[in-house]
């Protein structure tokens, strides 16, 4: 970001279009030529539908996965809801029990509840204190009449990242389909269906410096997989999710999916470099805590815990610099973040925790300013403990 009185650390909130991204995109927008609909038979409709086709392609590629089991969605919350609900519809006859974890986004939470309500079943696992899934009890939970199971791959709020392929392969054994939401990791660290039997997964564009309102769900063709569709119309992709494609937004994640492939690396090693250097200037404050598993976890997702300070108050003083915290889908309620409290936080040291997320554009420049501005004095925003001292 080139305007230092603004930092932008809140990639895992969303991230920025890439330039890249939107130079693809633009013709789509401004072009007459370009502006078909990709269901039409007229050389319009050909030139939408063969950009489909491309981004299709990219988006696979970038899974390891083949274009005919790549679905169109409006972004990770639809795919995650044609995921849960369409698998408990379509496959109920095989039972009605669905396995998660407390840990998973709202969106994918709030589905299992609504479901629920429709009579199914429901199993929430508590990770450990370092945000993991222990395999034994996941093992354990797992019954006769499972469905499905639904574990994130990277946690949105800590980074931390489950062993879904050994988990995939427990499920897979079984015959229970496995689903994963992989918003936060796809495009930044390597996935591959190809390594892992893992059945749906669900991506979002803006996640990986692409569009908003554009995502995919992954469904595997063998053996094949398919959901009941939430809503009808035109019956496109596959009969599963009818509507006409937004080409301009297709064309920008598949962009953004082509991009990643080729530079996830360079990504990575920039983003761990910026990780590390930002959390060196919190190195003198000794009382900090980080949480989640940092040997397994995301580099650029970083959560801190600072003891005794109003995490909220002291977010609202520094608007200048974008953090969180919690996710930017839950972040307006007023308890401290679910997840952290999920792990075994207290509700005070949950209430004191901050998420900082870094990404491609973050500079060296901007984490250490944001540091410089942050450490200074945590005690301004600190509660009152009954001793009388704020900290």
């Amino acid at each position: 970001m080139s305007d230092i009185s603004t930092i932008y650390l809140d990639y895992a909130a969303t991230t920025p279009i890439d330039p890249r991204v939107i130079d693809k995109m633009s013709p789509f927008l401004s072009d007459p030529h370009y502006c078909g609909n990709s269901a039409s038979t007229h050389a319009w409709g050909q030139r939408a539908r063969q950009a489909v086709s491309d981004a299709r392609a990219a988006v696979a590629a970038l899974i390891d996965a083949v274009p005919e089991e790549i679905i169109w969605t409006s972004g990770a919350t639809e795919s995650n809801n044609l995921a849960l609900k369409g698998v408990m519809a379509l496959y109920q006859a095989r039972g009605k029990h669905i396995v998660t974890m407390k840990t998973e986004h709202s969106c994918v939470l709030e589905t299992c509840q609504q479901l629920e309500k429709k009579g199914f079943s429901v199993t929430y696992l508590s990770p450990k204190r370092d945000g993991l899934l222990d395999t034994d009890i996941f093992s354990d939970a797992l019954r006769e009449d499972t469905v499905l199971v639904s574990i994130m791959h990277m946690n949105n709020e800590t980074g931390v990242i489950q062993d879904i392929k050994t988990l995939s392969e427990i499920t897979a054994a079984r015959g229970i389909l496995f689903h994963s939401d992989v918003a936060q990791s796809a495009g930044k660290i390597p996935i591959s269906v190809k390594d892992m039997p893992v059945d749906l997964l669900s991506l979002s564009a803006h996640k990986f410096y692409g569009p908003k309102g554009i995502g995919a769900l992954y469904l595997r063709q063998k053996p094949r997989v398919r959901v009941a569709p939430l809503f009808h119309g035109g019956g496109q992709e596959q009969g599963m999710r009818s509507g006409t494609l937004p080409v301009h937004q297709i064309v920008g994640m598949g962009a953004a999916c082509a991009i990643a492939h080729l530079e996830m690396s360079r990504d990575l090693t920039h983003i761990d470099s910026i990780s590390h250097r930002f959390l060196e200037n919190f190195e003198k404050h000794t009382s900090i805590m980080i949480n989640g598993d940092r040997l397994h976890a995301y580099p650029g997702i970083v959560n801190i815990g600072f003891p005794g300070v109003d995490a909220r108050r002291f977010v609202e003083a520094h608007s200048s610099i974008a953090m969180s915290v919690g996710s930017a889908c839950y972040a307006k309620g007023a308890e401290a973040s679910y997840v952290l409290r999920a792990m075994g936080l207290t509700e005070r040291d949950a209430a004191a925790s901050i998420r900082f997320s870094f990404g491609r554009f973050t500079t060296e420049q901007e984490v250490d300013e944001a540091a410089r501005v942050i450490t200074p004095d945590f005690s301004l925003f600190c509660h009152p403990r009954e001793d009388g001292d704020p900290c």
